[in-house]
């Protein structure tokens, strides 16, 4: 099984790659003919009131720009503009089989004034281009209706071709000025996909330290508070026998075990060895926990960004962990190496193979983790094996940490 993160953009496409699939145009008229010449027919009605909108809006506004209320008019026009985008990718939508995403919503700031709010708006691309699209719409739209309706009745056998002719011309122009901008729109999406992605994992991890403390070192601590408030008030009553000594010697016990609970809580959060000496002993470290031999190999020349560096490790350390538990693997290796802007870690065993990200194996988690920082990450585990698991992180240089230097 191979699984890619993140899915493929449908911008780069076309915008096209959840389009309704079309039969080819013949003779008979079937559904998606009558569609399209439904679509034929509305694009004059549609297109007049877009031109006349376009037409009023900029000429108004235009005119008043001399004044302070031209500016919040043409804000104010630009934003039914982006109403008039909408009703006109429904209608592609519905009756061209083209499936356009919707654009993200203006980024309205809190706390933002009017003047924040038009100039927004103003820079707006989608208004614009929704507004470059009604305005040429016109033309067409007479042309398409015109040669429609004739058809209807004079080249009714050659009619179903004409509108698929006409109907691709529209298609084109729907994905060419109504989509969203490829690299922005996407952009922003991304972004505020993976926001939601890092304030989970961040919520995630505060609860299962707060867990880990809460069940381990918190639960020794208070029994080593109980048993030396005993040994103290047996010491007050002057009882120093062995009972006493026992208690002691427990309350030692209890501390050691609390300190190997919080050193191996803190290995967890950021382990001291990534800090000191970076990836490659780091994951010798790990490497040296998990129950299959693994052979380790880092080739990086440099270290990368503390975040970057603290993912790579985690990412490593939680695909041990499922080799350890779920492979049934002899062997096992990871490869870490620089290429261009780019960190690649590579981890590989032979173990039964079949793993998937809906698994329940943390998969899912380590693709969310690693997509929120515009990462990749490939899954090739065939039942039987091998599984090879590839993960790509940005190469970000590193900075001196405070008290470093």
């Amino acid at each position: 099984m191979t699984v890619r993160i993140p899915y493929a953009d449908p911008a780069a496409s076309g915008g096209n790659m959840f389009d309704e699939p079309l039969p080819p145009a013949r003779f008979a008229y079937d559904r998606h003919t009558w569609k399209e010449i439904a679509h034929l027919l509305t694009n004059l009605p549609v297109s007049v009131f877009g031109f006349v909108y376009v037409v009023t809006m900029l000429s108004i506004s235009g005119g008043l720009t001399v004044t302070v209320v031209g500016f919040p008019l043409l804000a104010l026009g630009l934003m039914g503009a982006r109403l008039i985008g909408k009703f006109e990718r429904r209608r592609a939508r519905r009756l061209l089989g083209v499936r356009i995403e919707e654009p993200s919503p203006l980024p309205w700031r809190k706390g933002g004034g009017l003047l924040q709010r038009v100039w927004m708006a103003l820079k707006d691309p989608v208004g614009w281009r929704t507004v470059l699209y009604d305005g040429m719409r016109l033309p067409w739209g007479i042309v398409t209706f015109t040669i429609t309706l004739v058809s209807l009745f004079v080249a009714w056998p050659v009619l179903p071709f004409i509108a698929r002719g006409l109907a691709n011309v529209d298609r084109a122009m729907v994905r060419g000025l109504l989509s969203p901008s490829n690299e922005l729109e996407r952009r922003i999406a991304e972004l505020e996909s993976d926001r939601g992605v890092v304030v989970d994992t961040a919520a995630a991890d505060l609860r299962r330290i707060e867990r880990d403390l809460h069940d381990g070192a918190q639960a020794r601590l208070v029994n080593l508070a109980m048993g030396l408030g005993l040994a103290k008030e047996k010491l007050l009553e002057g009882q120093a026998d062995e009972h006493v000594a026992a208690m002691v010697d427990e309350a030692h016990g209890e501390v050691k075990l609390a300190l190997q609970e919080l050193r191996d809580l803190a290995r967890g959060i950021h382990p001291a060895v990534l800090t000191d000496r970076g990836l490659d002993a780091a994951l010798s470290s790990v490497a040296s926990r998990c129950t299959v031999p693994v052979k380790v190999t880092a080739e990086l020349g440099a270290r990368p960004a503390a975040a970057i560096e603290g993912i790579a490790y985690f990412t490593v350390s939680e695909l041990l962990q499922n080799i350890s538990k779920h492979s049934g693997a002899r062997t096992a290796s990871v490869d870490v190496w620089r290429a261009d802007d780019r960190l690649l870690i590579q981890v590989w065993d032979d173990g039964r193979g079949g793993a998937r990200l809906d698994g329940g194996t943390g998969m899912r988690g380590l693709a969310d983790r690693l997509g929120a920082v515009d990462g990749l990450f490939v899954l090739d585990s065939p039942p039987g094996g091998p599984t090879t698991v590839t993960a790509e992180l940005p190469w970000r240089p590193r900075t001196s940490e405070p008290g470093r230097g």
